[in-house]
């Protein structure tokens, strides 16, 4: 992979961006004013979407582990977004150091940064992609040239659903992934949910996100499980993203989200 020059951000920096605000919530550093502006509307709506985006990433660390644990050393991250500590990479390779990484994303901010970050990592790569042309991101070179499709992948979608409209029709591109792949690979996914949430405060922070790079889509339960058929879904199923297979990391407070993990039949 060669290496980018940063993109110039005079023109990103003032519409809020929905991975830079997820930076922000998750810690980073990776924002500008108006992304820290918006995601602070956020949090006076959902003073625990900080909590919610670090249990995102713990869940991420689980099922990749487990994944690897499972035999599948290939990952495709689609919407990894910026670059932040514990990538999949750094994760999965600590138990599977043959383990190859394909980060895709559709910002070309995210896509640049990460590209300057993973120059010199062999085995991965980042490409600029979007989930609703599932075939032209499969067909993509550095996809090709990085996983081999006739051995199980483990198709990652952290956080990235619930950015695609109904009216993108995200389940027939879920499907066209999973197709893709061979038996035994692995969908990976979690999901903002606002059930239980009174609809005034979930208009109000549907409103902040309507003002920036993609609007937000919370899902039901019901809807959510859609997105795992023609999958086996792994013990103990679509659940809390606090309650798949925790391992003693503190996490006590509401995630606002499902998460779940499918092997393809």
């Amino acid at each position: 992979m060669t290496d980018q020059p940063a993109p110039d951000t005079t023109d990103v920096t003032a519409r809020p961006n929905v991975a830079r605000m997820y930076d922000y919530f998750l810690g980073g550093s990776n924002n500008f004013a108006a992304d820290r502006a918006a995601a602070e509307r956020v949090l006076e709506i959902f003073p625990g979407t900080g909590f919610a985006a670090q249990t995102n990433r713990h869940f991420l660390r689980r099922a990749v582990r487990y994944a690897a644990a499972q035999g599948v050393h290939q990952f495709l991250d689609i919407g990894a977004g910026l670059p932040t500590q514990g990538t999949v990479h750094e994760v999965v390779r600590a138990v599977a150091p043959d383990a190859r990484v394909v980060y895709v994303d559709y910002d070309e901010v995210a896509v640049a940064y990460g590209r300057r970050l993973l120059t010199d990592v062999p085995g991965t790569a980042v490409v600029q992609g979007d989930l609703r042309r599932p075939d032209d991101l499969l067909a993509h070179p550095e996809v090709r040239g990085t996983l081999d499709l006739d051995r199980p992948v483990a198709v990652l979608l952290l956080a990235v659903l619930h950015f695609v409209p109904d009216d993108d029709d995200p389940w027939a591109a879920i499907a066209r992934l999973r197709d893709a792949t061979v038996p035994g690979s692995h969908l990976v996914l979690s999901h903002l949910t606002l059930d239980g949430v009174p609809p005034e405060v979930a208009e109000r922070g549907q409103a902040v996100y309507r003002t920036s790079s993609a609007p937000l889509v919370p899902r039901t339960h019901a809807e959510a499980l859609r997105f795992f058929d023609g999958y086996d879904l792994v013990e103990p199923g679509l659940v809390e993203t606090t309650r798949w297979r925790p391992d003693g990391e503190q996490e006590v407070g509401d995630s606002h989200g499902y998460a779940g993990v499918g092997v393809r039949r």
